[in-house]
C-alpha cells in the first residue's frame, strides 16, 4: 500500500474528496455510507472545505465520522481568501462544529487572496499554536507562490499544497513538483481522475489507459489513480457518493504500476514540455 507522509504523519495515498458532497438530502445516506465504506477499506484522509455546499460537506463529514475513533482519521479543511484574516478563528470554529471535532489536522489557505501572504500564514500559525489544527497549508499555488512562501519568516512550516493533478493534468510536473519534492512539501492532487467538464481527453476511454487495467484487473479509474500517486509524496483524493466505487478508488493503493505501463500511459498523456498555467476548478 502506497503512503505519504504529512506533518510526520504516514497516510494511505487515497483519501476522500468531497466536493460536491451534502448538497442533496435525499442521497445524504448513501453519501454517508460512501465515507464509511471508504474508510473500512482502509482510508484514513478526508478533505472537505468550508466553500463546499456552504459548509454542507462539512457537515455530511461530521455525521459520516461518528463512532469513529478521532485518532484514526485525518480530517483537512480549507478557508475563504476572503475570510482569513481577523475572522479565520471564527471560521475554524464554525467548520469545527459542522465536523463535530476539536481540531483538524489541516487547515489550508484555499486559494490565494489580496491579502499579504505573511498576515495569512501568520493567522493560520496562530490556529496550529492554538490547537485548533494540528498543521496548515495552501491550496492552488503555483511554483512562484510557493516559492515566495517559502521565503517568509514561518513559509517553511507549510505541510502540503492541493493542487489539480491527474493523468489528462500534469501541467505541476514542469517545474512545481520537483520543487515541493526538494522541499519536502507534498502534494495533495484534486480530481485525480479528472471529471466531466475538465481539460480535454477522457482518459477513461483511452486505449492505452484501458489495455493498462486489463493487464491488473482493474477499472480505467483504478489505473489513473495509481498513476496519480506512483509519483513520492502525491495523495490523491478522488470523490465518489457510490459505496462501491469508493471501495475501488482505495484499492488503487494496492496497483503498481510497472515502467511498461507508466510508458503506455505517458505516450497516451505525455509530460509538459514547458510552464502551463496552474489548472484550477
Amino acid at each position: 500500500m502506497k503512503t505519504v507522509t504529512i506533518d510526520h504523519q504516514v497516510l494511505p495515498a487515497i483519501g476522500i474528496g468531497t466536493w460536491h458532497m451534502g448538497d442533496d438530502s435525499t442521497v445524504e445516506s448513501q453519501e454517508i455510507k460512501a465515507i464509511r465504506t471508504g474508510l473500512n477499506a482502509g482510508a484514513k484522509v478526508i478533505d472537505t472545505a468550508e466553500m463546499y455546499g456552504s459548509g454542507a460537506a462539512e457537515t455530511l463529514v461530521g455525521k459520516a465520522i461518528q463512532g469513529y475513533n478521532r485518532d484514526h482519521l485525518y480530517l483537512i479543511s480549507k478557508v475563504l481568501p476572503n475570510n482569513i484574516a481577523k475572522t479565520i478563528e471564527a471560521h475554524l470554529d464554525a467548520s469545527l462544529q459542522r465536523l463535530g471535532a476539536d481540531y483538524v489536522d489541516l487547515y489550508l489557505y484555499h486559494w490565494r487572496g489580496g491579502a499579504p501572504l505573511i498576515d495569512t500564514i501568520t493567522e493560520l500559525e496562530r490556529m496550529r499554536i492554538k490547537g485548533k489544527t494540528k498543521a496548515w497549508g495552501v491550496s492552488n499555488f503555483d511554483i512562484d507562490d510557493m516559492s515566495e512562501l517559502w521565503n517568509l519568516p514561518i513559509g517553511s512550516k507549510v505541510a502540503a499544497n492541493e493542487d489539480l493533478y491527474n493523468l489528462g493534468s500534469r501541467g505541476i510536473e514542469y517545474s512545481l513538483l520537483g520543487w515541493q519534492n526538494r522541499h519536502g512539501v507534498p502534494m495533495i492532487a484534486y480530481s485525480p481522475v479528472g471529471n466531466a467538464d475538465s481539460l480535454g481527453a477522457n482518459m477513461t476511454r483511452n486505449a492505452n489507459v484501458l489495455k493498462v487495467a486489463a493487464r491488473h484487473e482493474a477499472t480505467p479509474y483504478q489505473i489513473i489513480l495509481a498513476w496519480a500517486i506512483h509519483q513520492p509524496q502525491v495523495l490523491a483524493i478522488p470523490k465518489t457518493a457510490q459505496p462501491d466505487h469508493m471501495t475501488d478508488n482505495v484499492a488503487a493503493m494496492n496497483i503498481d504500476l510497472n515502467k511498461e505501463d507508466l510508458a503506455l500511459l505517458n505516450a497516451a498523456f505525455p509530460a509538459p514540455t514547458q510552464k502551463q498555467p496552474l489548472d484550477i476548478l
